[in-house]
């Protein structure tokens, strides 16, 4: 998906403005209190668990396909040791991009998934799928959401059936263990029925009991920079789980698109979101975090921890070097982006030429005031910049980078401007040299305007600004991750994060096969790796 598309940003914009500023009358998480509030329990066989999680997925169709298409397998054999398939398989958010609609579920994300397990396994439990959702499924309010995953009946996804009624739920697991899934969404308060139901679900925990408590996003990294992003679930953590005697012994999340593991003295914190979106660097991430943050406000705060980053997916250098190529992809993978780009230096230059030059009557009529393009211009790569309110300590950083953005391409005009003056166009009657512009000049210039929004991209992101446009403007379909995590019969937790360094992009339609097999399967090798070995956590003594 060419993520710098200008009616895409246009789109995805006005929608995230409208949930921020409509946010509250879109919210339907207190009107849930009149949905069945069941507590969920997955019992595995013989006393054992296998479950997944996945996380950001409805993207692409062939990185969404290939993540889903392993998911569904019986097994994977991933570094020699032989992992089945989930008994449940768990959603963490975003499984729709850009935005949620019926239609863009069918098509990006329930579409994939029924064409990997078309029907019920014909050997073996019938899979079990729960969702949580993300800021993308929260953008119409979750009405498309809850139609999908909380369905009172038939509700089904492919082979997978689908069992809450709820945005958030509660899962007993074997071995005490459990999993809380929060929707706290746009960073907002728990919602009063949502507490209330996870009071009933703590109401059966125990000092044995132990919790794996998935968010819609990883606030204990982005609290590094927001100390206030993280107070919502330590609130959680420390008035629901903790009078309980039971310990959270590991936090999930995904929204970030990559995978990256915090070691505390007692608790785990992954972010694993490479289920299908576009790939997401680690460099940014903090070596080292303390939960709760120093700086939060809350006076009654959680016990503050160190967490040390244990483990990163793509690695630091892998980062880098995607990071470097956005020169090659951004232009490539987002033509509307540049084309967006050569008209407005073309106006820019237009412009410049009717300020500084005599021009003729009928070529005065297409130009444009030159102040209001280079106003246009800086305001637009400030607001790119996305500056923050001027309580963050590092909002200023936003505005001079966004500035200097400006200013680099008012130069680049002045340059462009500059060499079309060299050239006899300007002298051929008009309307030719608007139409030499519009051919030839354009798209130059809006290809150089592209590689400067790289260079940008790439500069920004050493300051932490535009982190996330540098990666989104490549579209990089590589670097998928998932976890599998099994829970055993002495209560022993094990974590495998599986990446694939590759995904399949040709496929082969498999009409004969048994029902509950895949539609397509790869035509060349699709395959998982163990990003770290297995992460185990202990029961306890």
């Amino acid at each position: 998906m060419p993520w710098l598309a200008p009616l895409l940003l246009l789109s995805t914009g006005l929608r995230t403005l409208g949930a921020v500023l409509f946010g509250a009358y879109l919210d339907k998480r207190e009107l849930q209190n009149a949905l069945p509030d069941d507590l969920h329990r997955q019992p595995g066989e013989g006393g054992e668990l296998w479950l997944d999680y996945v996380a950001d997925l409805g993207d692409g169709f062939d990185a969404t396909y290939s993540v889903a298409y392993l998911l569904a397998q019986p097994e994977l054999v991933v570094d020699g040791r032989e992992l089945p398939r989930g008994q449940v398989l768990v959603m963490g958010g975003d499984q729709v991009y850009p935005t949620a609609s019926g239609d863009e579920y069918e098509n990006r994300m329930k579409g994939p998934y029924r064409a990997a397990l078309p029907a019920p396994p014909l050997e073996g439990p019938r899979p079990t799928l729960f969702a949580l959702p993300g800021n993308h499924d929260w953008y119409d309010g979750l009405t498309a959401f809850l139609r999908l995953f909380a369905r009172r009946k038939d509700g089904q996804i492919g082979g997978w059936r689908t069992a809450q009624r709820r945005s958030y739920f509660a899962v007993e697991l074997p071995a005490n263990w459990w999993l809380f899934a929060i929707d706290e969404q746009f960073g907002a308060y728990i919602d009063d029925p949502q507490l209330v139901y996870f009071e009933r679900a703590a109401a059966r925990l125990g000092p044995g009991d132990r919790v794996v408590l998935m968010v819609p996003a990883p606030t204990w990294v982005k609290a590094a920079r927001k100390p206030g992003a993280y107070d919502a679930v330590d609130y959680f953590v420390r008035t629901i789980v903790a009078p309980s005697g039971a310990k959270v012994r590991v936090m999930v999340s995904g929204d970030q698109h990559h995978y990256a593991r915090y070691s505390g003295p007692d608790r785990e914190l992954i972010t694993c979101g490479g289920g299908g979106a576009y790939l997401l660097g680690t460099q940014g991430l903090p070596e080292r975090i303390t939960v709760p943050p120093e700086g939060t406000l809350t006076r009654n705060a959680s016990p503050r921890q160190r967490y040390e980053r244990a483990a990163a997916y793509p690695d630091l250098a892998a980062s880098r070097r995607h990071a470097w190529g956005v020169f090659g992809r951004l232009p490539v993978r987002n033509p509307g982006f540049g084309t967006m780009l050569g008209i407005v230096h073309t106006l820019l230059m237009l412009a410049m030429l009717g300020a500084t030059t005599r021009v003729a009557e009928a070529q005065r009529l297409f130009t444009i005031p030159l102040v209001a393009v280079l106003l246009v211009t800086v305001l637009g790569a400030v607001a790119f910049a996305q500056p923050p309110g001027a309580d963050s300590d590092r909002h200023m950083r936003h505005w001079v980078l966004g500035v200097l953005h400006g200013a680099a391409h008012v130069g680049l005009a002045v340059a462009g401007t500059w060499v079309w003056l060299q050239f006899p166009f300007r002298d051929w009657p008009w309307p030719w040299p608007l139409a030499v512009a519009a051919v030839l000049y354009g798209p130059v210039i809006g290809y150089l305007a592209a590689l400067l929004v790289s260079l940008y991209l790439l500069v920004a992101s050493g300051f932490g600004v535009n982190v996330n446009e540098l990666y989104a403007g490549q579209g990089i379909e590589h670097g998928k991750s998932f976890l599998r995590l099994h829970v055993a019969r002495d209560g022993t937790l094990t974590i495998y994060p599986i990446g694939v360094d590759r995904i399949c992009r040709k496929w082969v339609a498999a009409p004969d096969d048994p029902a509950d097999a895949p539609w397509l399967r790869p035509a060349e090798p699709l395959a998982g790796r163990l990003i770290e070995p297995p992460v185990v956590v202990a029961p306890p003594a």
